[in-house]
């Protein structure tokens, strides 16, 4: 359990620093892109998925991956949305109280996935307008992958 605390409180940390001031359409575009080209040079096929209000402005699924990624990518987001924190960061939310999603929230596992990959697009001083998703890798990786990108890009601009 301590590991799971430990991590629950990096995942916390991570949705307060990683804030965005403004998230255009081309602020997903250059995120998407640099999401692809960071999934190529590792060499790993993963789908990549971006929304700002329920409208999706990036989509791209890289060799290796599947319709089965999109109906992963799905289930994250519905995460997301309903509790305003990453998909990862939920699934160990429950695995700290020993429960699931089922049990606790009384939310069906085929339609929410609390499993890392989709991240919140937060604007400071506003709050979650939106999901970068991954699906096609280990949850920690797919998480992994959205935070580095998002650190990246705020790095940068």
């Amino acid at each position: 359990m301590e590991d799971y605390n430990q991590l629950f409180e990096e995942l916390r940390k991570q949705e307060e620093t990683l804030q965005f001031t403004e998230f255009t359409n081309d602020t997903a575009y250059k995120l998407g892109q640099l999401l692809v080209e960071m999934a190529r040079q590792a060499g790993k096929g993963v789908t990549i998925d971006i929304i700002r209000h329920g409208q999706q402005l990036f989509h791209a699924a890289l060799p290796g991956t599947s319709s089965d990624n999109d109906e992963w990518i799905k289930r994250k987001v519905r995460v997301v949305n309903r509790f305003g924190h990453s998909s990862y960061y939920m699934g160990i939310h429950y695995k700290r109280q020993g429960t699931t999603i089922k049990d606790r929230a009384l939310l069906d596992p085929a339609e929410f996935g609390p499993f890392g990959g989709s991240f919140p697009v937060i604007i400071r001083n506003v709050g979650v307008v939106g999901t970068i998703t991954v699906s096609g890798l280990p949850q920690e990786e797919d998480h992994k992958m959205v935070v580095q990108a998002i650190e990246q890009y705020l790095a940068n601009h």
